[in-house]
Formats: structure tokens, sequence, C-alpha cells
């Protein structure tokens, strides 16, 4: 009997030579966010690190440079941005300001927030006095004469100081000894429970505390599909509602939108952080860079080497497709250093058993979430059409290998598709003789035959691209998936995350955009079989995508609301959690 095996140990050997005195900050105050930081290598912004750097700009200039150990007795100085490491404690640390009186050295570090108040008066957080103490310990192993040091806290404007006695020295080496003991080890901490923490932490959107406790800590049933063995394989249970709220700690919708260019013939360059859009001579448009996204580029448009390396290096991918529609293609830059995950998909990849336990919610999941679109939008749903994709959505749940389950989707898109006709509620007629008529018959492919099937295969290549930028986001490889099997230039893993999420972005989008004539008859062209959209329809295809995109949704297992763009990140987060063994089953998206 083969049961399901333990994640495999991360093996983080060696790591770095010197442990920075702000990652013994990160450990102290969150082992978590210490674990992302330092071992996997995970940044992101929040308000308050972009204004603590900002804080920073006059401490980070030039000041006086720090003397040796013997030459400061009398010298009253003050240096900046002094870096200095101990080869004995195996720390580094960036100093902002280090003051030098009578031969005593006083580091003093600057604090974005306010100190702690407790019984005994304002004193420094416990993080902060780590971290303060981290540096006393590398100025005196670099033959410094430092007793104390203090923080500045912006917030308050308050210089609290802190004495380096033996018992806090002590303490800190033992800090710095677990520090590395957990980056050696390589296993994730558990995130915090319903800390306080957590709302303030700019990597709660990849923590996703409240979510992977909840998931982890729900109560299980004791039938259906718990620990069920199936040739010899056991069988995780479905997810179910947290026991407790989850907080909506991330934001709904993001902040920052994609850009499209769409014209023919369109050159790219750079000038500061501005991206300048230019047709021949003419400047057509300026784009931000620091306001965008991603950006997708339609067929031939140009970019400047300049351009592409502005964009990797903030970390906004650039997506290509064809003239046609096709999805082919991304660059982006080296963001993710997550190397843990990838072992863990690879290795996990080649487990028949595995593929199959994650195919079969995802299939299901797909065909119930088809089944919901035509509940909601078609105008006489057939109700043997809904019974029977019921009955397959279970038998999917039951699948005994991969082929199975190819049959049973293939199965359940063909009672979708042959009732999709009547989602269309605008006149199918075109608006003049000759015109293509928005009537459905049945999906066709390479090349779509009709207005509609053009419409649906340049809608599931715009998803496709938002889950392979999800893929590289979370730090997966989005060639090698599950359920969609490796094939030369094919992103199986991003097809996998989007199955559940076809009927509910691409068709809505697709249905949208007819059904509100955002997209007309006179938008296709036909050259031999195939059908394809002008430039102006694919526009207007564009902007029912967005809407869509942009369009909130209540989580069923969270009850919180969110953009269908965000949520396909939170999915690929949680396939994450999954894959590393921190949850027991993947909680594929079904809509209420």
């Amino acid at each position: 009997m083969q049961a399901i095996e333990e994640p495999e140990r991360r093996v983080c050997d060696p790591v770095p030579e010197y442990l920075p005195a702000r990652m013994l900050n990160e450990f102290v105050y969150c082992r978590r966010l210490f674990f992302y930081e330092w071992v996997e290598g995970v940044f992101n912004e929040s308000a308050d690190t972009v204004e603590g750097r900002f804080q920073h700009r006059r401490v980070d200039g030039a000041g006086d440079a720090l003397p040796r150990p013997g030459e400061i007795e009398g010298e009253t100085l003050h240096s900046r941005s002094v870096t200095l490491s101990s080869d004995r404690y195996g720390v580094i640390a960036r100093m902002d300001l280090i003051e030098v009186k009578d031969g005593m050295v006083t580091p003093v570090d600057f604090k974005h927030g306010e100190p702690r108040d407790s019984e005994q008066g304002v004193e420094l957080w416990p993080s902060d006095k780590v971290q303060l103490a981290v540096q006393g310990l590398i100025l005196r192993d670099n033959g410094y004469r430092c007793e104390e040091g203090l923080v500045f806290y912006h917030g308050t404007r308050q210089r609290v100081r802190v004495a380096f006695d033996e018992a806090l020295m002590a303490d800190t080496v033992r800090l710095i000894g677990e520090a590395r003991s957990l980056a050696e080890k390589g296993s994730m901490p558990p995130p915090l429970v319903d800390s306080p923490k957590c709302p303030g932490c700019s990597l709660v959107g990849i923590c996703l505390p409240d979510e992977t406790y909840g998931i982890s800590a729900a109560p299980r049933k004791t039938s259906g599909l718990q620990l069920r063995l199936f040739e010899g394989v056991a069988e995780a249970a479905p997810p179910e509602r947290p026991a407790a709220p989850v907080r909506a700690l991330i934001a709904p919708r993001d902040d920052l939108r994609p850009a499209y260019l769409n014209t023919q013939g369109l050159r790219v360059g750079k000038s500061g952080e501005v991206l300048q859009v230019r047709e021949k001579d003419s400047l057509k448009q300026e784009i931000r860079i620091g306001e965008i996204s991603q950006l997708s580029l339609m067929g031939n448009v140009q970019m400047s080497t300049q351009a592409v390396q502005a964009l990797c290096g903030a970390g906004r991918p650039i997506c290509y497709f064809s003239q046609g529609g096709w999805f082919y293609g991304i660059t982006t830059g080296l963001n993710v250093k997550n190397v843990f995950l990838r072992k863990a998909q690879y290795r996990l990849a080649d487990q028949e058993w595995f593929a199959v336990l994650l195919a079969r919610q995802l299939v299901a999941g797909k065909i119930r979430n088809q089944r919901t679109m035509l509940q909601r939008n078609h105008l006489e749903p057939d109700p043997p059409t809904l019974q029977q994709m019921k009955t397959m959505a279970e038998r999917a749940e039951q699948a005994e290998d991969i082929q199975q389950l190819l049959g049973i989707e293939g199965n359940a898109a063909r009672l979708y598709f042959g009732a999709f006709e009547g989602m269309i509620k605008v006149d199918a007629k075109g608006e003049k003789p000759g015109q293509f008529r928005f009537d459905f018959s049945r999906r066709n492919r390479r090349p779509p035959r009709d207005a509609v099937n053009a419409m649906l295969s340049f809608a599931y290549s715009l998803l496709a691209k938002e889950c392979t930028i999800a893929c590289y986001a979370v730090g997966f490889d989005p060639m090698l998936g599950f359920y969609h099997q490796p094939r030369f230039g094919r992103p199986a893993l991003a097809l996998d995350l989007m199955e559940p999420f076809r009927p509910l972005v691409a068709d809505s989008a697709v249905l949208s955009a007819i059904n509100n004539r955002m997209v007309r008859p006179k938008d296709f062209v036909q050259a031999g079989p195939a059908v394809s959209m002008t430039p102006e329809g694919r526009k207007g295809l564009l902007n029912a995508y967005e809407l869509r995109m942009d369009a909130l949704v209540t989580h069923p297992l969270f009850d919180y609301r969110v953009s269908y763009r965000r949520l396909l990140e939170i999915q690929a987060r949680l396939l994450a959690r999954f894959l590393d063994g921190e949850i027991g089953s993947y909680p594929v998206f079904v809509t209420r």
C-alpha cells in the first residue's frame, strides 16, 4: 500500500556566510517572515517599507569615515552607512549611524514607527533590541568599545537607549544560532495565529496566514473522500470552510493595471521611468512603469533593450501574443529565488497518484463552474443537461486516471458548449448582409471557424497569460503541470490553474462583450476557414476581459471579496501550500 509521502525536507546547505542584522530582527518578529526573506529571497513593498526607505535618505548620505579602533581616542564624529561583519558570530550589519565620542562608539538605528510602551516606560521592541545588539557584537568583535546603542523612532521623534549587558548579548548569540539552524533545516515555520502583526506585514498576501492556518485547522468529515484508499493510494479530504473567520488582510484589488499594445508597427522605448510608445516618428503614448502590472504586446510591436531591462528590474512581466491573439511567450526578471517549491513541484509531478489526486479536483471544479454559468446566464437551462453535468463532476472526483478524467471533461464540455448559444442574448444576425453572426453550435479551434470561437480562443490566451504570471510570481515552473502533461512550448501548470476559471472569467468576458455590444459582427475578418478579430474587436474584448478580471467575487472558503486577478494569485499560493504539505488538499475555487 502506498501512502502519502512526507514533503521533501528542504536542504539549504550551505546557508549564506553572514546573517544580516536586519534578518535577525525579522526572525524575532516572525520566523515565517524571516524564512521568506532570507531563505527564499522573497520581498514585497508596502507603504511602511516605502516610507521607511524615504526616511533613510538623509541617513544613507555620506558621512565621516569610521576610524580604526586605535584611532578614535579623543575623537567626536558621526559615521553614516557603515557596513561591518563578524567572522566569530557570522553576522553582518549596515549601521545607519555610529556616534564616536571619547573612545566609545554607539550605534544608532533609525526606525519607522513608535517605541514600545510598557510598565517600565518607553523601551525598544524586542526585534529592534536584538538588531541593535547584533551591531554591538560586530563592533566589539572588530575591536571597538561599545556599551550601548539607541534607536531613533520617526513616529514620535524619540531616541530610546539600551545597554548591551551580558544577558542581552548572550540572548542575541543564542538567537543567531537558532536562526541559522532554522535556515539549515529548510522547513517553513507555521504562520502566526490571529496575530496583530499580520495586517501591517508587507508579505501578508504571500504568506496567507489566516487562509493557511484556517484550511489546515478546519474540521474534517469522516466520510466521503477523506483518507479513502483507491488502489492503495491515500486520498486527502476536500477543503472545508475554516473553523474561525478569516481576516480580510489582502487588498481586494491591485492598484496596478495591465497595459496592452494592439497596433501593428509600434515601437517602445524608455525615458527615465516612462515607456514611450511611438508609431514611426510620432509619440503616441507615454506609460509610467510604476503604474502598470504587466505589458502585453499583440503582434508586430518592437521594444528597446533599455525598456526590457527597466521592466525586468521593476518586476513587470512582458507578455507576447501573435497578431491573431495566440499567447506564446513571456519575459520576466529574476524576481523569484524560491527553488524549493520547484523541487517539490518536479518531485510530485512524477508521482502519478498525486497528479490524479489534484487533477480530479481541478476537473470537478471546472465542471461545477460551467454548470453554474448555465444556471445563471442561460435563458432556459435544460434540466437533463444540468443533471448530467452534476453527475460528471461527481464522476470526476472518482476517476481512476488522467485518461478517464480527459473523457469526463470532454463529455462535460460537449454538454456545456451545446448549451452555450443559449447564453448569447443579442440578435445573432449580422448588422449588414455578409457580416458574421454570433451563432454558436460547437467549440472549434486551431483555427477558430466562427466569431464566437475566435473570441473564446483569444480570451483563453489572455487567461493563460494571467495564470503564467501567477506561476512565476509564486515560484512555480509554469511549464510542468499535473493534469496537463508536459508538451513542448505549453505552460502546463498555468493551464492547470486556469481550468476552473475558464467559464468564470474567459467565457463570461466573451458573453459580456457580445451581449453588451462591446464587440460587433463587423469586428471580424475571415481568411480561408479561419476567423479572426480586427484590432478594434480585440480592443472591445480586452475591455470586457479587464472588467471581468477587476470584478470582485466572494471567496467561498474565506468569505472576503477579491478581484479575479487577485484570486488567481491566491489560488496559486494555496497550490504552493498544498505542494509544501502545509494544507491537506488544494481548495479549488468553485463559485456559489
